[in-house]
């Protein structure tokens, strides 16, 4: 039972695109992930009932980390009349898919990419569940000064959102009396690198690269080379958080601190959701399956709320400031957020987090975000 009309007189369906990368280069687990909450959603939406008795349909697009790709599927989808798009996982594709939408008129919900600068100039047209990345990445600053790891090196790719990352880690360090060190992921070998990790005498050393290349092989070397035991991995851009990362390295994986976008303790819906997500995905679902979950949902409130239910994309952008929807990690509230120039969610739930090394299948908090507690919002 779907609770939708049934017969030759069922009503036109609400059409919503979707993007996600389900191809490599692109992070392909992480954008199953996203499109198993943004599947579950739709499926819950139209259980209920749909968009004003309408069905939403979705349209799934590949985005395989390819920005012109994402560019040219939010034109497609504009020209198949698709009320919104929502979804994407990298950032600088959705940077792409963001400033496409905005030059079309089409409003794009951003689930999981968190880049600050999404788009050039402020519009109305975008918004964005995902937490900026400068916030979460001053709490990962934060945690690494709280636990004295303040000669950090990062090995890193070139890409605007390693850099940008980058920028933040090395600006908060330095307020806590800490220094950062580059070192080129694609120019040295990981035997290289442990050299100059050595040399330097760093206590951290951050993944900001791609998984499983050079991420994976760099793990491994640093593992094995006894002049780095006490060194500490990290990996803020999350790799850690998917079952692909235990598969590829297995113990040498657990005990690398990453961000987390879930609470600690979900509420009900969480605890409902998470439970479908885990059958459907047959293995812990991930933040960016719940975040999928949330994105749908949000815009199905605001497809109801709209006076054309969805058919003047105008009137669905002129409705994110009235958006309030319980989602999966608390109340989804849209505000205007200094220096962002997307509509923002500004308290999703951030930890930081890592896999156990006496149970790699367990996630433990290592550091908390005290601001901000969603399930407590008054």
């Amino acid at each position: 039972m779907n609770g939708m009309p049934t017969g030759s007189t069922s009503p036109a369906p609400v059409l919503l695109g979707a993007l996600a990368p389900l191809t490599r280069p692109g992070w392909a687990e992480a954008g199953r992930h996203l499109v198993a909450g943004i599947e579950l959603a739709v499926e819950e939406v139209n259980a209920a009932g749909g968009i004003a008795g309408r069905p939403l349909e979705l349209l799934v697009r590949d985005t395989a980390a390819d920005p012109a790709r994402a560019e040219a599927a939010v034109e497609e989808l504009a020209g198949l009349g698709v009320a919104a798009v929502v979804g994407e996982y990298h950032s600088v594709v959705a940077r792409a898919a963001a400033a496409r939408a905005d030059a079309l008129g089409v409003p794009f919900l951003c689930t999981s990419a968190v880049l600050d600068g999404l788009t050039e100039e402020p519009t109305e047209w975008v918004a964005r569940i995902a937490p900026v990345q400068s916030r979460g990445w001053r709490i990962y600053a934060d945690f690494l000064a709280a636990t004295g790891r303040t000669r950090v090196a990062v090995a890193t790719q070139p890409s605007v959102y390693w850099a940008t990352g980058t920028r933040v880690l090395r600006d908060r360090l330095a307020e806590h009396g800490g220094s950062l060190v580059e070192l080129d992921a694609n120019a040295l070998t990981p035997a290289e690198l442990c050299d100059a990790l050595a040399d330097h005498g760093a206590t951290a050393l951050l993944l900001l690269a791609g998984t499983p290349e050079p991420a994976a092989p760099i793990v491994r070397a640093v593992r094995a080379d006894g002049r780095l035991a006490g060194i500490l991995l990290g990996a803020p851009a999350g790799q850690p958080e998917f079952a692909e990362w235990l598969a590829e390295l297995g113990a040498d994986g657990a005990g690398i601190p990453f961000l987390h976008y879930l609470p600690e303790e979900p509420g009900p819906l969480g605890e409902r959701v998470g439970k479908e997500l885990r059958e459907r995905l047959g293995g812990e679902p991930s933040f960016v399956a719940h975040e999928g979950w949330d994105g749908v949902t949000v815009l199905a409130g605001l497809l109801r709320a709209a006076p054309g239910h969805g058919a003047d994309r105008a009137e669905v952008a002129a409705a994110w400031p009235r958006v309030e929807t319980e989602g999966t990690r608390g109340t989804v509230r849209f505000t205007r957020e200094p220096g962002i120039g997307v509509w923002q969610w500004a308290w999703a739930p951030i930890r930081v987090v890592d896999r156990d090394p006496a149970d790699p299948a367990r996630i433990r908090t290592l550091h908390g975000d005290d601001r901000a507690n969603p399930l407590r919002e008054g």
